[in-house]
């Protein structure tokens, strides 16, 4: 490893904050990170995850992408896999004691880890640490010595702690003990920066302190947002079924994140992809501008009420929502109807009798503009006498009752369009 990256330069020192400064929540402290940037040596970079679960998902990678970021800037990154911490269980965000997990089960997910997350890492640029390797050498009198660094009183003040002792539910010592346990990774491995999710500001930061007491440098903390799953509700977490795993088949992956708001879609983007913020903006612009334009000709002058296949709930409302259908579940249906019918036989969409009636109302109706006098024709006439023909045609006894049906239609379609665009 080289002892001057060369990059450290003062040009080069501001553009190295940006790019580390991106999609974090806090960076404690910056003017410790800056001053470490600007000594010109590769940064000691660690974080730290509990193989409580055989799989990684796409939340975790929102600090594995952050931890590639420093392997690009020329850093030295390490990978730590709690096999010693993962056996006292995380209380952080918990609101009961988390069941430990056995040494076999461990070890089975530890080599998991090893393999996934080098999707993300350069595995030349990445080094793997267990922290039983010096946990376990602590023994009962160093883990004693450790625990009198810290006040109970201070432990205490973690949200989830504070919680559940307010609410009378029982805190077993040895969660107590996991931030101390956490935080010594950090002396241990001589970490100059720590990342983490925001639900671990605490333990990471009794890093920091629990640095400054055995004499080092204190890290600095890199919190990063934790991300919604693809509901956009709650974390992304296996156990509440909202996740899109590393190792997911590719076909499984598309359906999930299909599934994806628009809004949360870019917060993905930015959190998720190595693009730079500049090129990410413009994409925005673009869809922006794009959906602009589509929605101008949807609803232009002269179609309005008397369009059948464009406007605002036209035909191609309902065939652009089974266009999604099919491509957020897999589904390959000849037509849009046979689309809806599947949907409407799994729950999916809401109001689909309603939709599917309409849909071939309106199917209806340009079938008959097509074959009769308005051969080619997907818009009404607009002169009273040939609308008065058609709307008899389509079985209307006047051609208001024709005006308000079409109307009708045209409203469920459309707030079925609304809702799966939401």
């Amino acid at each position: 490893m080289t002892q001057s990256r060369g990059r450290e330069a003062p040009s080069h020192l501001a553009k190295d904050l940006e790019v580390i400064r991106r999609g974090a929540d806090e960076v404690i402290l910056e003017e410790d990170l800056r001053r470490k940037l600007a000594k010109g040596k590769p940064l000691r970079v660690k974080a730290g995850f509990d193989p409580t679960a055989p799989d990684l998902h796409l939340g975790h990678t929102v600090v594995l992408n952050k931890m590639r970021q420093f392997q690009d800037l020329g850093h030295h990154v390490m990978f730590l896999i709690g096999d010693f911490t993962g056996m006292i269980g995380d209380p952080s965000g918990r609101n009961v004691t988390r069941p430990p997990l056995t040494p076999e089960e461990i070890a089975a997910n530890a080599e998991t880890y090893k393999e996934q997350v080098f999707k993300v890492l350069h595995p030349d640029k990445t080094e793997i640490m267990f922290n039983s390797t010096w946990s376990e050498q602590l023994g009962a009198s160093g883990v004693m010595k450790l625990a009198g660094t810290y006040t109970v009183a201070r432990l205490l003040e973690r949200d989830d702690f504070a919680k559940r002792f307010a609410e009378q539910r029982p805190i077993s010592v040895h969660e107590l003990l996991y931030p101390l346990m956490q935080g010594y990774d950090s002396v241990a491995m001589k970490a100059d920066v720590e990342l983490g999710g925001t639900d671990q500001k605490f333990n990471l930061l009794v890093g920091r302190e629990l640095q400054k007491h055995y004499k080092q440098e204190p890290q600095v903390i890199i919190t990063m947002p934790l991300l919604e799953g693809i509901s956009g509700d709650d974390k992304m977490s296996k156990s509440l079924g909202n996740y899109v795993g590393i190792h997911d088949p590719p076909n499984e992956m598309f359906g999930k994140l299909m599934s994806v708001s628009d809004v949360l879609m870019w917060r993905y983007i930015e959190l998720l992809s190595f693009e730079s913020l500049d090129t990410i903006s413009k994409w925005k612009q673009e869809i922006a501008r794009m959906r602009q334009r589509i929605e101008k000709e949807r609803t232009s002058p002269g179609k309005g009420a008397l369009a059948i296949k464009t406007g605002a709930g036209g035909l191609i409302d309902a065939e652009f929502i089974a266009q999604i259908l099919c491509l957020e579940k897999g589904w390959q249906e000849p037509n849009t109807l046979a689309c809806l019918e599947r949907a409407a036989s799994a729950g999916i969409l809401q109001d689909a009798a309603k939709l599917i009636e309409a849909y071939r109302r309106l199917r209806h109706v340009e079938g008959i503009l097509r074959r009769w006098s308005y051969e080619g024709e997907t818009e009404l006439p607009d002169d009273p006498a040939p609308f008065f023909r058609v709307s008899v045609r389509c079985g209307f006894r006047t051609p208001q009752d024709f005006r308000e049906a079409i109307a009708a239609w045209r409203k469920v379609i459309r707030e079925a369009y609304l809702t799966i665009m939401s």
